[in-house]
């Protein structure tokens, strides 16, 4: 009976405790193991990026880790020059770049410690591989490989440090600004510091000022995602069976008319209903004409009435897509499950709850899920049409604003970046959690089964 050669696991472990002198020197010398074990191109390349980082921790690395713990702390001095007869200013320390540098330095320090692994690692897998007199790939060998059996390291590796450098990084660099006072208040715009949790604290304390304000903000903001997700779902839903019902005639044009206003951009739509619900706008000037009412009717100055107003308005952007994706499904349904319902004596109504709905339901879940969330998100509609307005007196946020509008109006309008910072990650763990829960108690997630 043949015994198999079991290969041993390629980890660090195995290869600081296996491993020959090369793979071992690996740990301190990189690049010299995957030299030494016939891959002479390639290891030279990993010394060159371990010189290269060396020399980036000395030159100005290792100065961006040892300030990023204080932020600085020399503020900028203004003095008098009797000669010049002109103030002159000595530079102090910017909290901004420190922190932009210090989070960027343990970013490229993270990268180094990923490669330091990956290069000991492949030494000792090419040591075993000429342990079990395998072949080993020549450099050439290796750049064609990325074209044929690993193209799709080529592919991705652009699209990759892209959004490590424009989304990872910014994202890390807010949340670290989350626990720092970097704001206008107290003049902590240049020079700051860390005060650890102290902002979430304000934040979610209801009895405080930003408390209450975040609080009814989050209300408002699940209230309009709500009913702009399901009334625009409901609504587009009755829509397409209206138009896709045999009795029907023009089918095509009442669709056509309904794509028209998709094909008008979202931008003018909204500024056009922006201007004729102002207290001298077309509506309110023609109701009052027609001696309907005394006096304006305050779409957008009453706190209730400009709620309702924005709710209105969204329907007639959203309707019209949720119309398109019904109808494509309606188009899809079985007919026979129609004529055996009809045969078995169901109505309308019966056919509606036990057939449509529930195909409808289990084939848009996942849109349902993404509409929700692109409505807390939605900044368009409420910012276009009241800016937030009407604003409480003396506070930050308008009795209009989601989450996102108020965020934007911390950070570019008022410059509470520190607040603002708290807000984007309590907004993105809201979505996070709304999204996961909805859709691991959906009937698409539960019953993947149920229709095919």
């Amino acid at each position: 009976m043949s015994k198999t050669k079991i290969r041993p696991a390629v980890t660090v472990g195995a290869a600081l405790t296996h491993g020959d002198w090369a793979t071992r020197l690996s740990a301190i010398v990189m690049g010299i193991g995957i030299a030494a074990h016939r891959q002479i191109v390639k290891g030279i390349l990993v010394f060159l990026l371990e010189i290269s980082y060396i020399w980036f921790m000395i030159s100005a690395g290792a100065n961006a880790l040892s300030m990023l713990p204080g932020l600085g702390e020399r503020e900028q001095v203004k003095t008098w020059n009797e000669a010049k007869q002109i103030y002159e200013y000595a530079q102090g320390d910017n909290s901004v770049i420190i922190l932009l540098y210090g989070v960027a330095t343990l970013f490229v320090t993270a990268g180094f410690l990923t490669l330091w692994v990956l290069q000991l690692k492949q030494s000792y897998n090419l040591e075993l591989k000429i342990y079990g007199h395998h072949p080993i790939r020549t450099f050439r060998e290796d750049l064609k490989s990325l074209l044929n059996d690993k193209l799709q390291i080529t592919l991705m590796s652009v699209p990759v440090i892209f959004i490590l450098l424009f989304n990872i990084v910014p994202l890390f660099f807010m949340i670290c600004m989350a626990f720092t006072t970097y704001s206008k208040e107290n003049d902590k715009l240049i020079l700051f510091d860390w005060n650890g949790i102290t902002n979430f604290l304000r934040v979610l304390n209801f009895s405080g000022n930003l408390g209450k304000q975040f609080w009814s903000v989050l209300v408002w903001t699940l209230v309009w995602a709500f009913f702009a997700t399901f009334l625009n779902y409901i609504l587009g839903m009755i829509l397409a069976l209206l138009i896709n019902r045999k009795g029907t005639r023009g089918k095509g044009f009442f669709r056509f008319m309904f794509i028209l206003s998709i094909a008008v951009p979202q931008f003018v739509s909204l500024m056009i209903m922006h201007t004729i619900l102002q207290p001298q706008g077309a509506v309110n000037v023609i109701l009052t004409n027609l001696g309907l009412i005394n006096s304006p009717l305050p779409f957008f100055q009453n706190a209730t009435w400009a709620r309702i107003t924005v709710i209105i308005i969204n329907l007639w952007v959203g309707i019209p897509y949720t119309m398109m994706q019904v109808t494509g499904i309606l188009q899809n349904i079985p007919a026979d499950l129609y004529e055996a319902a009809k045969m078995d004596g169901a109505g309308p109504i019966t056919i509606f709850f036990k057939i449509t709905l529930p195909y409808m339901l289990y084939v848009t879940a996942p849109y349902l899920i993404t509409s929700f969330t692109g409505n807390i998100n939605n900044f368009n509609v409420i910012y276009l049409l009241t800016g937030g307005s009407p604003t409480y007196v003396g506070d930050t946020a308008g009795q209009t604003d989601l989450l996102v509008t108020w965020l934007y109006k911390l950070t570019v309008d008022q410059q509470y970046y520190n607040i603002g910072a708290v807000i984007g990650i309590l907004t993105f763990v809201i979505l996070a959690i709304t999204a996961l829960v909805t859709y691991h108690k959906s009937f698409a997630y539960k019953n993947e089964e149920a229709f095919q």
